[in-house]
């Protein structure tokens, strides 16, 4: 009875899990299979970022228009559509929608990659952490982080987690997650105040301002 209870409770958390990847699910059992991607779904990613090393956060000016910038250009280079981003103090939200998994794949590596790089080369990064995420590499291929090529022995990184991707299915499931990042966004900017309930805890003249922002 006992190893059909523990049974169905990993088919749970398989279930609960499937169409997710990287982020804190790497500590999980059920996160350490191949990452869900989807060419005809849009895909909600997080990149989460290890907050002492930019002090200030990733909404400070000059990070900010950087972050922007370089989803921009490697959006455009590995034929991502974006739908929604917001970028938060120390971690980004994007919906996003690709046609290859190579492509997403590519674009997951070079865009974490690249904010690291130039944010240490512009000085934006505390000098005890190191740009060069080996981890982004491990994520494509399965190699061990820290491995070669990675260097910066003894320093810590700027990314804390492999990039968090979940397959997002359904209108209802879309609706949500767009609303969930523009609700980030504005609790950011100081518009609508952060509660624990985030979507649930909204009042509603916060949802009429939700949809009028709209999500383009």
């Amino acid at each position: 009875m006992a190893k059909r209870t523990r049974q169905l409770e990993f088919e749970r958390t398989k279930w609960a899990h499937r169409y997710a990847h990287g982020g804190t699910l790497r500590n999980q059992r059920a996160g350490r299979r191949g990452r869900v991607i989807s060419t005809r779904d849009p895909i909600h990613l997080v990149l989460k970022a290890d907050r002492a090393c930019v002090p200030g956060g990733f909404r400070a000016p000059r990070r900010f228009r950087l972050i922007y910038q370089l989803c921009d250009r490697y959006a455009a280079r590995f034929f991502i559509k974006v739908e929604k981003m917001s970028v938060q103090g120390d971690h980004l939200h994007l919906i996003l929608r690709t046609t290859r998994r190579s492509l997403l794949q590519n674009f997951l590596r070079v865009f974490a990659g690249q904010i690291a790089q130039r944010l240490e080369l512009a000085g934006l990064l505390k000098r005890e952490f190191v740009a060069v995420a080996t981890m982004l590499t491990a994520d494509v291929t399965d190699t061990p982080a820290g491995g070669a090529g990675g260097g910066g022995e003894g320093r810590r990184r700027l990314w804390m987690h492999r990039p968090f991707t979940r397959v997002v299915k359904g209108l209802k499931a879309f609706r949500t997650a767009m609303n969930y990042v523009q609700l980030n966004e504005q609790e950011a900017r100081g518009v609508i105040r952060y509660r624990k309930e985030r979507l649930r805890g909204l009042r509603d003249d916060e949802w009429h301002l939700l949809w009028g922002l709209g999500w383009s």
